[in-house]
């Protein structure tokens, strides 16, 4: 490895790529003793641990195997080998009780939270959603999306049942970076089967959540805070939600005392569990969805003289490589400067951004241009980020992936 890539591992990056390993030093399986070798010439099998030293011979860690991968070594620890495998069930409880305790520093025990956030967590590939439905039953949505956690799935499932008891745990392993992995897609309950859609209460807020059908893990816990936040600033307000999914911005506005919301999202799915959100919150007066797609309605709504006090922009990520960031720009330009123009004077636009490529400085220079097109002055007054459920962390700048900024256009 070249010293940029070491001391990136150092301050915390857990990845190690096929281009950096300059040699793999192994036990030969004939017996004929130990053997150097490139990468493509190892005969290492995937899903073994292994120790990585930096050139000069410098313990880095250790991690998890896998040739399938760009990513062909994901560290599981900064202790050697020996130490981890010596008793990994041990090892992973620690990590699983060590989240948990995280969370409940933040979270009560009836709040729903990301219990696991993958190598933020120390554990790479794992995502774990812990949610407790009104009835106080818990259940956990867990997606296995690395080898490196797979190969520790039995010590991983036995922690998270013993510290979160779950009455429910359902595998989202349904994404295709999988394949990547080289492993195979995955959705269904372990153990127990349960209700698939459950109702969890989000800020006072309940809302029904499709834990095997909906997107990802079924719910999108990152937002929950700047939710609460916008709510506070929508009382008297004219509120337009957009991307709205579950409506869980636009109900959140409803509770802080909107005076009408409009929620729109282009998926016929989506709107259908806003209107049954919408009936769980008794907000039928004051909310209603709309199924269309939201660059067209912007337009139109520009067209016909719409106004609002407060519009919300929450869209999927626009972009997931780096390849396509420009064309994400224009997507998140064009968005963001209709809803500029259709808000009142002084109103508040709050515009979200899920994807790590489309990074800070993309993200706010693009308000700053779209501000300048659609001819207003903008004030930034909060950036705000993931909730704490998402910790960022050190060294491994994937982890810090949302930005929310709250705007006053003028």
């Amino acid at each position: 490895m070249n010293p940029k890539e070491e001391t990136e591992i150092q301050q915390g990056f857990p990845w190690v790529f096929d281009n950096e390993i300059a040699s793999v030093k192994f036990e030969s399986a004939d017996g004929s003793g130990v053997k150097q070798t490139s990468l493509a010439e190892c005969d290492v099998a995937d899903g073994s641990v292994v120790e990585v030293f930096a050139k000069g011979g410098a313990f880095l860690g250790t991690g998890v195997m896998n040739k399938k991968s760009k990513i062909t070594v994901r560290l599981i620890g900064r202790e050697y080998a020996d130490k981890i495998m010596a008793d990994t069930r041990t090892y992973y409880l620690k990590k699983i009780q060590d989240a948990y305790d995280l969370r409940r520093l933040h979270y009560a025990e009836t709040d729903s939270y990301r219990l696991v956030y993958g190598e933020a967590d120390f554990i790479p590939g794992l995502i774990v959603e812990r949610y407790c439905d009104v009835k106080k039953h818990v259940y956990l949505v867990v997606q296995f999306l690395s080898l490196s956690c797979e190969v520790f799935r039995k010590e991983i499932m036995s922690a998270l049942r013993k510290v979160t008891k779950p009455y429910g745990v359902y595998e989202r392993s349904d994404a295709s970076v999988r394949e990547k992995e080289g492993l195979r897609e995955a959705a269904c309950w372990l153990g127990e089967v349960r209700d698939e859609v459950i109702t969890i209460s989000e800020n006072d807020v309940l809302l029904e959540v499709d834990i095997a059908h909906g997107q990802k893990t079924g719910y999108f816990l990152d937002q929950k805070l700047n939710r609460s936040r916008v709510a506070e600033l929508c009382k008297g307000k004219r509120v337009l939600d957009t991307f709205t999914h579950t409506g869980a911005f636009g109900l959140n506005a409803v509770k802080g005392g909107a005076k009408e919301v409009i929620a729109i999202d282009v998926s016929e799915e989506a709107v259908a569990m806003v209107n049954r959100n919408i009936a769980l919150n008794k907000a039928e007066k004051t909310m209603r969805a709309v199924c269309a797609d939201v660059f067209d309605v912007l337009k139109e709504y520009e067209k016909s003289g719409e106004k609002f006090d407060v519009i919300i922009l929450d869209p999927p990520a626009f972009t997931k490589s780096a390849r396509n960031i420009e064309k994400a720009y224009g997507g998140y330009k064009e968005i963001n400067l209709r809803a500029m123009r259709l808000l009142t004077e002084n109103g508040i636009l709050v515009t979200c951004s899920c994807s790590y490529f489309f990074d800070a400085e993309h993200f706010y220079g693009m308000v700053m241009n779209a501000a300048s097109d659609s001819k207003k002055r903008v004030q930034i007054l909060e950036k705000r980020g993931a909730a704490p459920d998402h910790p960022v962390l050190l060294g491994y700048p994937k982890s810090e992936y949302l930005k929310c900024a709250i705007c006053r256009v003028m």
